[in-house]
């Protein structure tokens, strides 16, 4: 996330015409005057929505969440009198047949729907008898000059045959419905500490982990490591198990792959137990084009749900792109958002692909190097007012739920109000971090490394938007790319990870590791994210089965043994993890506290700063430690609650960290409250202090 931080100076002595001024601009431009010049586009992208809210809502005569309840019309439902409903959205059809396991899969006419008349609604009401749970069933749909095999959009079960491989909805109605033990759940936000996982490849085993096995085997590990919010891939149904679930087919339906719907709110459910909320990666960017599976040709229409002519298809993702200015659509990716908060109690998303959302280049070759490449008209208006509307939906559906924007061009006011001219999110991403390390590592030598630099890039942020840092999540981990711990160490992984084995090349990473998660946690105004596995340096990338590798599960699970197992390396850096995230939740609210910097000095490679009650002391330097090293800090004494060189995370244990540390006197300073605090500092290593 490449971010402006220019932000205007305030003077105190600002005559009342300058104040009243200052007050009519929008709350964006309030807060950063270099947006003044494109107010008129902030201000008609914020009437745009509200336009369109209006129009929704009908002047208000309904809420959005009224609005949103798609799911509740369309698909497949009981009614009360224990038969069923199907309805579906397909204007273009001339015809619609159900046809399944219930009617050997031949048309029938008691299966046939019929149109609702001036609408591009298709109805069929059956009686009890004519399907049943678990049974199998698609539509033949028949338009002017065509017709096809297609799953239901809305339907919300999907399975897949496994000597097929074809997919099919199915009917899906327990008869005990799954009872929620933890009904009312509210996420903990000070601070959000995010741990980003995929249910699917989150098993030591070589397949396709279950919804059950996640929260049996990997939920109490995240409970223990500290996280209080987990962030699940790939929930969406899609065809492809190897697109990482960004190519979605059946939106409502969650991945069955894993397991039953029941068994994914029991995941749910059993987080919120554990005080871990759970977001979803949602997907709302784009969609597979498969046209059996998924939307890409529902009834002869190809634009049903679709932009036409060039901006179709996305020319880099091989998928096609949602008409975004459509009613319809709108109504159905809204009721979509709804749909999974609460049926399944997610606590919130992380919508994927913002930037290709934004943009009608997609931001493909684009630098966005100043403000003026945000606001230059080639902007998708209706991208953005469905991402406003979006955000409004789920904060009204549930005040508390957590919204973030994986956006890499930096647009301004995508985690700022609705009300100020921003688009309503919670949180962005700053996906300026993780590139900043990879560049670090992969191009300055250790003498290189610049407190003032990383310091900067840390908390590089607007100052009215809230962040989710981190130094690394999937998108490293996956072939074609590298971990932090792999730039770091490479091969020696495999041969030098044994306790007692290190060679110069571990040892280095091993401490690296520490201290760029250290810092990067230590700066944070939003939250925190980590990829699985990622926190003890899990050392295989990612790939999925596919036809290259002989469709092997081999790369595509955790090794979770490699961290159990104390004869290795692995859980010195697993056990920092969790003993770094419990130092910063010592501070309430440590996310709100001002990042206040102590010292740096680029030439010893030291950076010191204080959060609250806490001192972070970085000794980035490879070859060069030092005594008595000291800068002003409060007056009082401090106590050692961290050290990434302590000998329990793989460290040499050079420093008595026992002692307390009691501030020296200097005359210079008293008005100031500050006196010295002087510490030994070995090469490569972090300390945390708090003060008594």
């Amino acid at each position: 996330m490449k971010t402006s931080t220019k932000t205007s100076e305030t003077k105190s002595t600002s005559s009342a015409p300058e104040a009243q001024a200052k007050a009519q601009h929008i709350g964006l431009v309030q807060n950063d005057s270099w947006l003044e010049p494109y107010e008129p586009a902030i201000r008609g992208r914020h009437d745009h929505a509200m336009w369109k809210l209006g129009q929704l809502t009908q002047q208000g005569k309904q809420s959005l969440s009224d609005f949103a309840d798609g799911h509740l019309y369309y698909g497949l439902h009981r009614t009360g009198r224990g038969g069923w409903v199907f309805r579906e959205w397909a204007p273009n059809a001339t015809d619609i047949y159900l046809v399944g396991d219930f009617n050997g899969w031949q048309e029938q006419e008691d299966y046939r729907c019929k149109r609702i008349e001036g609408t591009g609604n298709w109805e069929l009401k059956l009686p009890k008898k004519a399907m049943k749970h678990g049974d199998l069933y698609k539509m033949h749909v028949k338009w002017n000059g065509g017709q096809g095999e297609r799953i239901p959009a809305w339907c919300q079960r999907v399975v897949q045959d496994d000597t097929t491989k074809i997919f099919s909805a199915q009917v899906w109605s327990p008869e005990t419905p799954y009872v929620w033990k933890k009904a009312a759940f509210k996420p903990k936000k000070n601070p959000l500490l995010i741990y980003e996982c995929h249910v699917g490849m989150a098993q030591d085993a070589e397949k396709v982990g279950t919804y059950n096995e996640f929260r049996e085997n990997v939920l109490p590990r995240i409970a223990k490591d500290g996280y209080n919010c987990i962030q699940v891939m790939a929930i969406q149904e899609h065809p492809y198990y190897g697109s990482f679930g960004y190519h979605v087919s059946s939106f409502f339906a969650p991945s069955s792959r894993f397991g039953t719907p029941e068994e994914l709110k029991a995941l749910i459910d059993e987080a919120h137990r554990l005080g871990i909320s759970v977001i979803m990666d949602i997907v709302h960017s784009h969609a597979v084009k498969n046209e059996i599976e998924g939307l890409g040709n529902l009834c002869g229409d190809p634009n049903q749900y679709f932009y036409p002519g060039d901006r179709h298809e996305h020319p880099a993702w091989d998928s096609l792109c949602f008409d975004y200015g459509n009613d319809d659509v709108l109504h159905f990716l809204l009721s979509n958002c709804k749909y999974w908060l609460e049926e399944f109690h997610f606590d919130g998303f992380r919508f994927d692909g913002v930037t290709s959302m934004l943009y009608y280049s997609h931001g493909l070759g684009e630098a966005f190097g100043g403000y003026g490449d945000y606001f230059n008209g080639h902007e998708d208006d209706n991208a953005i007012c469905y991402l406003t509307l979006a955000n409004k939906l789920i904060h009204e559906v549930n005040p508390d739920a957590i919204t973030i924007a994986e956006e890499v061009s930096g647009m301004p006011g995508l985690a700022a109000k609705i009300e100020d001219g921003g688009f309503g999110f919670d949180y962005r991403m700053a996906m300026n971090i993780p590139d900043y390390w990879i560049k670090t590592i992969k191009e300055l030598s250790d003498e290189q490394w610049k407190p003032s630099s990383i310091f900067w890039e840390v908390k590089n942020r607007r100052p009215d938007e809230k962040t989710i840092s981190y130094c690394e999540s999937h998108d490293q981990a996956l072939v074609g790319d590298k971990t932090i711990i792999f730039r770091l160490i490479d091969a020696d992984m495999y041969w030098h990870f044994a306790k007692k084995d290190e060679n110069m090349t571990a040892e280095r990473g091993i401490a690296l590791h520490k201290m760029i998660r250290l810092v990067t946690l230590a700066a944070i105004n939003g939250g925190y994210l980590n990829f699985m596995g990622n926190e003890f340096g899990h050392p295989e990338w990612i790939d999925f089965p596919r036809e290259g590798n002989g469709w092997s599960h081999k790369y595509a699970r955790r090794q979770w043994n490699l961290v159990d197992n104390h004869d290795l390396c692995y859980h010195w850096l697993g056990d920092f993890d969790q003993a770094m995230i419990k130092t910063i939740k010592m501070v309430r609210n440590f996310q709100n506290k001002p990042v206040v910097e102590i010292w740096h000095n680029d030439g010893d490679q030291v950076l010191a700063f204080m959060r609250g009650d806490l001192i972070f002391v970085f000794n980035f330097s490879p070859n060069r430690s030092f005594t008595d090293y000291g800068f002003l800090v409060p007056t009082g004494s401090y106590d050692v609650v961290l050290n990434t060189d302590a000998k329990e995370f793989g460290g040499n244990g050079l420093a008595d960290d026992t002692m307390t540390h009691v501030t020296n006197y200097d005359p210079l300073y008293v008005e100031d409250h500050k006196e010295w605090l002087k510490l030994y500092l070995p090469a490569r290593s972090a300390v945390v202090l708090k003060k008594n």
